[in-house]
């Protein structure tokens, strides 16, 4: 009888032991914190200890926010949207995710905000993946050098200040010069490349992201192409994160081994955006009042453009950055650390502008770093050429301006300088095919164009290019292929050059 209990006992504990083995309560605990004061879309926080820097929070009622600051004792917050709706005691909830945005082919031909919500009024966006708006750019092993061109369409960059696949090319110069002009046709002249391109408007009015919109759609350039849009109505804490949220979209096309062109409009309004939360959360200001971080700010942004190897995929992401000066003073605070992080600039100057020079391209400041290895055979070819002639008319021009009698040596110097300055015009949203400039500008130096008047100069090109398509396209298919005029074909391309020059004349 005793031996059966004991029995009894023991079978009961195993059976115990048994469900309590088995046993899982569902615990649903949350982080939560309390809001100790909020004001200008900055909201300090007491508790959330487990806070990461970067994380969402969810203040409720549709309200989102990031943690910006750690501090001793509390969290620092900066409110995304709807941030009049966060007063003191307002309950604070952690996600564990930090902040990102949504990728995929999705998102090609719509205008979104920085975390992904669409602007366009079309249908909400249903993306399976999402990447971080903050990531690290690709380590040295992970890049291979630039060498392939990136055509803007625009004579004056290719030949002289080129682009590569993986570059980060800055545009730099004062208001209304053409510098966002310059992008948009860049993207434009992508058409029927396989090129995803990324335009992140900052602080741009509604009514321009619009009607850049209007342009990409009328050219057919809309369909490869996301805008991410943060406009001057937005909060600073939503322009400051736009241009990651671009990279992050570009990022997630580079990584699929597509080559991908993304233009920050502009990073001078980033800078600004990021100005103001400092001051906000009490950072020591220092130099034109910009935090000591700023350089580090846009460099880990740019940073991220690069040409991944090929055992990555060989994707790319080239940057073009704008960023806008105060009369023409590239020596100022952000010019110069945003010069010092890119690969080269762009600079556009008012004084071209005005002369209807345009792109008002000023080619003795303008560099790029990269240089020939972003240029097809031919065009590196004529760009040494063209590159001497315009210099030795920069020169010549200034000392004719006092001098009251010229040689034939420098009147003829002068007179090419001036012929070359009305090739190398284009205008808006009209860019050219990379033959065709190669071909303008080796008749150009060469001397073709020397005797035709100036104001005959455009037609004069227009009529020659197309001349080579429909009258020679044999000739024109050739140098299509071999990306440049070889010796052997000179002699028939000067017989057309100066047959186009007589029959038009």
């Amino acid at each position: 009888m005793v031996n059966e209990k004991a029995e009894e006992k023991i079978n009961l504990v195993d059976k115990i032991l048994e469900q309590i083995k088995v046993y899982r309560e569902e615990i649903n605990a949350q982080e939560v914190g309390i809001v100790l004061d909020s004001g200008d879309g900055i909201a300090r926080i007491g508790g959330l200890p487990g806070a990461l820097v970067g994380e969402m929070l969810d203040f409720g009622e549709g309200v989102s926010g990031v943690v910006f600051n750690l501090e001793m004792e509390e969290v620092v917050a900066i409110i995304l949207n709807r941030h009049v709706m966060v007063k003191e005691g307002h309950a604070v909830k952690k996600t564990g995710r930090i902040i990102e945005v949504p990728v995929g082919e999705q998102l090609l031909g719509r205008v979104i905000g920085p975390l992904g919500k669409p602007m366009d009024g079309l249908d909400d966006l249903v993306c399976d993946e999402y990447y971080p708006i903050e990531n690290s750019p690709p380590g040295v092993i992970d890049r291979k050098p630039v060498d392939k061109p990136l055509q803007t369409g625009y004579m004056m960059i290719d030949a002289t200040v080129p682009i590569g696949h993986g570059q980060r090319e800055l545009i730099i110069g004062d208001r209304q010069t053409g510098k966002t002009t310059l992008a948009i046709d860049a993207i434009i002249n992508q058409k029927g490349k396989d090129v995803v391109c990324v335009y992140v408007a900052i602080g741009q009015k509604n009514s321009t992201v619009a009607q850049i919109k209007k342009t990409l759609k009328e050219h057919e350039a809309l369909q490869y192409t996301v805008i991410v849009n943060a406009p001057a109505s937005s909060p600073s804490s939503k322009q400051f994160y736009a241009p990651y949220a671009g990279c992050a979209i570009a990022e997630y096309f580079m990584n699929q081994g597509r080559q991908v062109l993304i233009v920050y409009d502009d990073l001078t309004k980033h800078a600004h955006a990021y100005r103001n939360i400092s001051l906000l959360l009490k950072r020591p200001p220092g130099r034109e009042a910009y935090p000591g971080d700023i350089f580090y700010i846009h460099s880990r942004l740019l940073e991220r453009a690069a040409q991944l190897n090929d055992k990555l995929g060989g994707g790319s992401i080239t940057a073009l950055p704008i960023v806008e000066t105060q009369n023409g003073d590239i020596a100022a605070y952000i010019p110069t650390n945003v010069i010092s992080i890119t690969d080269g600039q762009i600079f556009l100057t008012t004084e071209l502008f005005r002369a209807n020079i345009r792109p008002a391209i000023n080619p003795g400041i303008s560099v790029s770093r990269v240089g020939g290895a972003a240029q097809i055979k031919g065009m590196k070819k004529v760009a040494g050429l063209l590159r001497l002639t315009l210099a030795q008319f920069r020169e010549k021009e200034k000392f004719s301006l006092f001098a009251a009698d010229l040689d034939e040596r420098t009147t003829h110097q002068l007179r090419r300088g001036k012929v070359l300055i009305e090739i190398l015009k284009q205008k808006q949203h009209r860019p050219m095919k990379v033959i065709d400039q190669m071909l303008v500008i080796y008749a150009a130096v060469n001397g073709f164009f020397d005797d035709v008047p100036l104001e005959k100069i455009e037609s004069m090109r227009a009529d020659y290019t197309e001349f080579m398509k429909r009258q020679a396209s044999a000739l024109y298919e050739i140098f299509v292929q071999e990306e440049m005029i070889s010796d052997e074909h000179k002699t028939e391309l000067n017989h057309i050059i100066k047959q186009v020059i007589k029959d038009l004349s």
